[in-house]
């Protein structure tokens, strides 16, 4: 497979997770400072960046993080490996809110679309948190705890102050929001493989959780979160502990793995992304935002009229009028369409434009997502996109691209 490089080091491999083993077995990063601001500036980093660092990693900015974006193997192959077998994602850059109190349960679910007050200890549901506009401040998880009245919530990374502020002010006396991002360590294992991988570890806890759940338990000393969630349209889980046991978990993880004989390796972002994107889910900021509603971003089943929550009002207004633009999915013949590029009727005329566009190695397909108007957003709709000044055919397709793996499971 070539070299993989630690620091000045040279290290030969015939498997792509031979590099992370010996990482974590020869711990290779020891004194070097796995936390705080890089160059100097504000970005942050996570505490395993060393780690990614001695791996390889290349690395961006995001969410005003700096994250690992891909590592030697490459985006596409480290796409193809969580499909195939088992991917480990380090994304302590979400963030995690605990909410709790007498009324909690009632508080929140006016401030989020989705319905909650049916949940069970333990389970987990997808929520929006909407404006007044019936935009969306962003997209979470919760997970209904044990206790009285106790909830969860993931919150994406770059809205973690907004969605703490947001809720926060909106509470009422008595039920209590904790910010609990900085003393939790977050990272996910994805794949056809991940569940393998986690009975072996936990003594069996995960195979026989629901999707959608979670629970405490125990690996190797460490208590923490099981979520059976995540980002990927693969099995797997979301796991959430002690920071001070980020790397230890994270390294013990990948060891047994390699003793299991489970193809394995860490996968940055821009796998994740093209992850996410084959099976359909939005990343905000793209498919969804503050500007874009849930129906136009094809997630009404995620809103229960039923109940009132904030926004519903400009929902229902939306949907009475008919909805002027929707989210839809492009094949794209002849070059790589991205955010931003504009969307053309057959008369050369813009329609919309991408929120997000790449190469989908799962499908093989140059693939765009576009809010386009009704009357081109229905399957084999014809439409153009401008890539470097040239038109490129371009059909709407069904959407999701893959389906993800616990659906077609049903």
């Amino acid at each position: 497979m070539g070299a993989y490089f630690l620091g000045k080091k040279a290290r030969y491999s015939r498997r792509p997770m031979d590099i992370f083993v010996y990482l974590c077995k020869t711990r290779s990063m020891d004194g070097i400072p796995e936390s705080g601001s890089f160059g100097g500036g504000t970005v942050k980093t996570t505490l395993l960046h060393a780690w990614h660092e001695a791996a390889g990693a290349r690395f961006a900015a995001f969410a005003g993080f700096d994250m690992p974006i891909q590592y030697p193997l490459g985006a596409v192959e480290e796409h193809r490996l969580t499909r195939r077998s088992l991917g480990f994602f380090d994304i302590d850059h979400m963030g995690q809110v605990s909410v709790s109190g007498k009324g909690a349960g009632e508080a929140l679910s006016g401030l989020v679309s989705s319905r909650i007050l049916d949940m069970k200890p333990w389970e987990a549901r997808y929520a929006l948190l909407l404006n007044e506009a019936g935009g969306v401040i962003d997209d979470l998880f919760i997970y209904r705890e044990e206790g009285e009245d106790a909830w969860f919530v993931v919150v994406n990374a770059g809205n973690r102050e907004t969605d703490v502020e947001y809720l926060g002010s909106r509470l009422p006396p008595g039920v209590t929001l904790r910010d609990i991002s900085e003393e939790t360590y977050m990272i996910s294992l994805q794949g056809k493989r991940a569940v393998e991988l986690m009975d072996r570890v936990s003594g069996g806890l995960v195979s026989p959780m629901p999707r959608f759940s979670m629970r405490w338990g125990e690996i190797a000393g460490i208590s923490l979160r099981i979520g059976r969630t995540g980002y990927t349209g693969e099995d797997g889980v979301e796991l959430f502990y002690d920071a001070a046991k980020a790397r230890e978990l994270w390294e013990y993880l990948f060891v047994q793995a390699a003793e299991a004989g489970i193809e394995a390796g860490a996968v940055g972002l821009a796998a994740r992304d093209s992850l996410r994107f084959e099976a359909g889910m939005p990343l905000h900021g793209h498919e969804i935002s503050p500007s874009i509603s849930p129906l136009e971003g094809g997630l009404s089943w995620a809103c229960d009229f039923g109940k009132d929550f904030v926004g519903k009002n400009a929902l229902l207004a939306q949907k009475a009028a008919g909805l002027k633009r929707k989210l839809s999915t492009i094949n794209v013949t002849g070059g790589v369409p991205r955010e931003g590029y504009p969307v053309l009727n057959d008369e050369g005329t813009e329609i919309g434009r991408c929120v997000s566009g790449m190469f989908c190695p799962s499908t093989g397909t140059y693939s765009a997502n576009a809010l386009l108007p009704p009357e081109y957003a229905g399957i084999g709709a014809r439409v153009l996109v401008l890539i470097r000044e040239k038109p490129k055919e371009g059909v709407v397709v069904k959407r999701p691209l893959y389906i993800p793996v616990y659906r077609s499971k049903q």
